[in-house]
């Protein structure tokens, strides 16, 4: 397969990634990046092809740090064609293939330091048509190939610093050709010399650095460096002064010749550059006599009077008397003593003739003290002013005197304990100072009254406890004020009046155990952002009212890590007011409820961080989050969440992050998930989610949703088993929730198994009936079971018992069917079709007969095939309103024998019954006459029964009711 051919397929396999699925299996896409912009860090990834495989080909931005990388095959990245920026560095490449990055064709900037690469090929950057930047320090190179770079012809930034290479002749070959080059970064190798061939740098480089080198010299042509404006040379102990003799350096803005054996002086009378824009640090001028000469030098040298900026850092300079520098120019811009050995600033005396200065520095020196200075020269075009990481332990009264119109203080990581009441007098135009990291304990009400102009106070990490009344009254332009880091236990009650513009405060890292809000009354209309993390604020009780009611432009408030067991109550009514909150952060606490009103009136924001806030706090209420519809990111790291509702997070409307990484979370509702339409970026990792059946919409959800990013979901194990992954658990076995179904089968099971026994004992008959009907209707016979009357081919069926046979032989039939009654019986022995079933031959013989006589006796009572036809006949009477059913008993039978049978009890209370009169009545000749004709008259009765008639026998009164009133021919006859 051809590379093009290669390149197709996999951009068509990334594409079908994404659209099944918004994760990656070893990257990051970032939340606000649309998809762009990947990070892919500390993961274990051997192959590139485990990275980036899966990523779209829409990246433009691609970082991959600290994995195990340690080849680059060809075609790495040819999935992601439209790349610009591509990060490599601090892995353990060794080995990057030919064919690496072809097909980069818009890649701007590549940077593959920090690695093990000992050398590239020449056709590496073929494809690379648009690099601009190329990043390769750190690395292990000895040599640059000649052409590498022939194809990367807008190459603008070249950093080769901290490799091995040695062949400054080889370099300026290959990066000849560059004519838009302008940086290349050569510091940390090994070059002895910038000795090359007939080749020259391209006139585009304007900035090269060689610093941390072995050079010896630099034997290069006079005019190789007269286009370059930034050399940096410091750090090559051995170049000698004479190895600029006849080099061109007119060009030069900036040279640093820092730890090299160059002389200064020599140097500058050998030299054609412009001694203003030589960087004198770490250049030896360590004594009176050389800052002198280097002075007289400098005077004549310049054509103008003036030195704009002076650097004699690092030179080991002790002290500075009076006449060391009066020899210079005039210096009007800075002047930079940092790194010496100065024990004293004698309030700048040294540099009385210079009184056009506006910087001066003198960082990283030994001062102990800063000296009243009062009656001393003033420096009044001086405007910043920097005495950091020195040892100074006190400052004396007026010690700024001298500098009046200062606008930039620097005192800050000293030793401070001292700092006098009229230290700052007369500072008025100060605007920023900075006096943090000192060992101060108190402030007063006058240290800071002259700095009427101060917008930025710093005083973090000092050693105060107590803030006196009035101490910042006459700070009323003062914007941000840091007092972090401090022991402060409370403020007295003025001790914040007269910050009337004041923005930010930083109170972090203090001892405050409560939030006094008359506090801010003086800067309520005007606070933004108010830091309270790691003080020992703590709540025991509900509070009545917010102490930030009336901070009403409050943008963002840390609550975070507070000491020592954090908020473990917080008030519903604390965040009372905050309209105009937009960040709140209430991280590291052990807050164990949330109300569902805590949050309520927070309606602007759009930040909220309660990572490790709440352990403890398994569930959130419903509604906790109801009124935060603009939030946007939304931190929530162990937390101790166990589920995820609809009810909670609902009303995120406009949430595009959502963390809840390392929570207690086993199921995710995927409706809660879809009620958040804006979401982007779903951080579930280290929550032990189950792999079972009712987390199957939620794998659907993440391998279908192509809008919302779950991070690092293919790395997501199951609960129960870690070596099982759940994007992938088998959900074939999921028709719904096996739980719900179990349930439900059960609960079936049980009620069949309780109902069956009762419809047995009630509805045995009724069902058997219908069993059989459905098989006669099966056999063709239906169509006979509803024949009119006029069509039936018996008068009546008797039903009997065949121990009543003689009965119903010697009885029944000379006096229905003989004696003049020519009635047509059907009987059994008689009439039923032989060979056919006799089941159906019953259903046949009922509805075939307009009657059916059951001759009841207690052996009929006992059959099955009897009790079988008086079911269908007695059906025939309640469900088809068809008169057919009359009852002959031919023995006294009691209601207690008969209550077993319901259905004959049933008809017994809704019709008439016939008693067959015995040999013991009075009568028993005239009894069986009567009985006979009344047997008859009921035959001769037609079927069809009026509705009301039915309805009425339906509501008829018990038996006992209808013995009482026997005055019709339908009572029951008992001769």
């Amino acid at each position: 397969m051809g590379n093009h051919q290669l390149l197709s397929v996999t951009v068509v396999l990334a594409a079908v990634q994404l659209t099944s699925s918004y994760s990656f299996r070893n990257c990051i896409a970032e939340a606000d990046s649309d998809g762009k912009t990947f990070n892919c860090m500390h993961r274990n990834a051997m192959h590139i092809s485990d990275i980036v495989s899966d990523l779209p080909p829409s990246a433009i931005n691609l970082t991959i740090l600290r994995t195990p990388l340690t080849d680059l095959p060809n075609n790495s990245f040819s999935n992601l064609v439209d790349l610009q920026h591509l990060r490599i560095d601090n892995n353990s490449l060794t080995t990057i293939r030919q064919l690496a990055f072809q097909g980069l064709y818009q890649l701007k900037n590549l940077n593959m330091s920090l690695n093990k690469i000992s050398a590239l090929n020449p056709s590496l950057f073929k494809d690379l048509q648009n690099l601009t930047s190329l990043f390769l320090a750190n690395n292990a190179l000895e040599r640059l190939p000649e052409d590498i770079f022939s194809s990367v012809l807008k190459l603008h930034t070249l950093i080769l610093r901290q490799n091995f290479l040695s062949d400054f002749s080889g370099i300026a070959k290959s990066v000849a050709h560059l004519t838009n080059l302008t940086t290349l970064d050569l510091c940390f190798n090994n070059l002895t010399s910038l000795r090359h061939s007939n080749v020259s740098l391209p006139q585009s480089l304007t900035v090269l650095y060689v610093c941390h080198n072995n050079l010896l010299t630099l034997g290069c042509k006079p005019s190789f460096l007269s286009f370059i404006n930034i050399l940096d040379l410091s750090y090559n102990s051995q170049l000698p002064t004479k190895a600029f003799d006849q080099i061109d350096l007119s060009t030069i803005n900036y040279l640093h010749l820092r730890s090299t054996n160059v002389t200064i002086v020599e140097f500058l009378n050998i030299s054609n550059i412009n001694p203003s824009h030589v960087d004198f640090s770490g250049t030896g001028l360590n004594n009176d006599s050389m800052l002198k000469e280097l002075c007289i030098l400098l005077k004549k040298r310049l054509k103008e009077k003036n030195l704009k900026n002076m650097n004699l850092g690092n030179n080991a300079i002790r002290q500075l008397t009076n006449n060391t520098l009066s020899y210079c120019p005039n210096i009007t811009g800075a002047l930079d003593l940092s790194r010496n050995n100065l024990k004293s600033a004698y309030c700048l005396e040294f540099l009385r003739r210079h009184v056009y200065i506006e910087d001066f520095k003198a960082e990283h020196n030994h001062l102990s003290s800063l000296i009243y200075c009062k009656k001393m020269f003033q420096f009044k075009k001086m405007e910043n002013l920097s005495y950091r990481y020195n040892r100074i332990l006190k400052v004396d009264s007026h010690a700024f005197y001298h500098t009046p119109n200062i606008r930039t203080l620097q005192l800050n990581i000293n030793s401070i304990a001292f700092l006098h009441i009229h230290a700052l007098k007369g500072l008025k135009k100060l605007e920023t100072l900075r006096l943090d990291n000192n060992l101060l304990t108190d402030l007063f009400s006058v240290t800071f009254e002259d700095l009427v102009s101060l917008q930025i106070l710093n005083i973090r990490n000092n050693r105060i406890s107590v803030i006196f009344n009035r101490t910042f009254f006459n700070l009323t332009f003062l914007n941000t004020l840091d007092l972090g880091g401090n022991k402060i236990t409370h403020f007295q009650r003025s001790g914040l009046d007269g910050l009337k513009s004041l923005s930010k405060l930083y109170l972090d890292g203090n001892q405050l155990k409560q939030i006094d809000p008359f506090l801010y009354r003086a800067f309520q209309d005007t606070l933004t952002v108010l830091d309270l993390q790691s003080n020992q604020i703590c709540f025991i009780t509900e509070t009545h009212e917010s102490p930030f009611m009336n901070l009403s432009r409050l943008t963002d408030l840390k609550l975070d890590r507070q000491r020592p067991n954090g908020l473990t109550v917080l008030p519903r009514t604390l965040l009372r007011g905050l309209y105009s909150l937009k960040s709140l952060y209430l991280t590291n606490n052990n807050i164990y409820h949330l109300a569902p009103d805590t949050f309520d009136d927070l309606t602007d924001l759009s930040f909220l961080t309660l990572d490790n806030c709440c352990v403890g706090v398994k569930k959130l209420e419903p509604g906790v989050f109801k009124n935060l519809r603009n939030l946007t990111r939304l931190a929530a790291e162990n937390m101790g969440i166990q589920n995820f509702s609809k009810e909670v997070f609902g009303n995120l409307t406009q949430l595009r992050l959502l963390q809840l990484n390392r929570n207690a979370m086993q199921t995710l509702s995927v409706d809660a998930l879809m009620s958040l339409p804006m979401l982007r970026y779903l951080d579930i990792r280290d929550n032990p989610v189950s792999c079972t059946c009712n987390n199957g919409p939620l794998q659907n959800y993440t391998k279908n949703n192509t809008d919302v990013q779950v991070v690092y979901l293919y790395n997501l194990s199951c609960q129960h088993n870690p070596k099982l992954k759940f994007y992938n658990f088998d959900t074939k076995v999921c028709r719904g929730d096996i739980g719900m179904y179990l349930f439900f089968s059960t609960s079936a099971a049980i009620f069949l198994f309780t109902i069956i026994p009762l419809f047995y004992v009630k509805l045995y008959w009724k069902m058997k009936y219908s069993y059989y009907v459905f098989r006669a209707w099966f056999s063709e016979q239906w169509s006979r079971f509803h024949e009119e009357e006029e069509n039936c081919k018996y008068d009546a069926f008797i039903s009997y018992n065949s121990s009543d046979e003689q009965w119903v032989m010697d009885q029944l039939l000379p006096n229905l069917e003989g004696g003049g009654s020519s009635f047509k019986l059907c009987l059994h022995h008689r009439d039923f079709e032989l060979g056919r079933d006799i089941v159906d031959n019953i259903v046949s013989a009922v509805y075939s007969s307009r009657k059916t006589i059951c001759v009841v006796s207690r052996n009929f009572l006992q059959s099955e095939w009897c009790s079988l036809e008086i079911q269908l006949a007695s059906y025939r009477l309640f469900d088809e309103h068809r008169d057919v059913l009359l009852l002959v008993f031919l023995e006294p039978i009691s209601e207690r024998q008969l209550s077993s049978y319901h259905r004959m009890r049933k008809v017994m209370l809704k019709k008439t019954y016939l008693q067959w009169p015995g040999s013991d009545c009075t009568n028993p000749t005239q009894a069986q006459e009567l009985f006979w004709n009344q047997l008859r008259r009921g035959i001769k009765t037609g079927t069809r029964l009026e509705t009301e008639e039915y309805s009425a026998t339906r509501e008829s009164k018990e038996a006992e009711d209808f013995t009482d009133e026997r005055s019709d021919e339908n009572f029951y006859l008992q001769p």
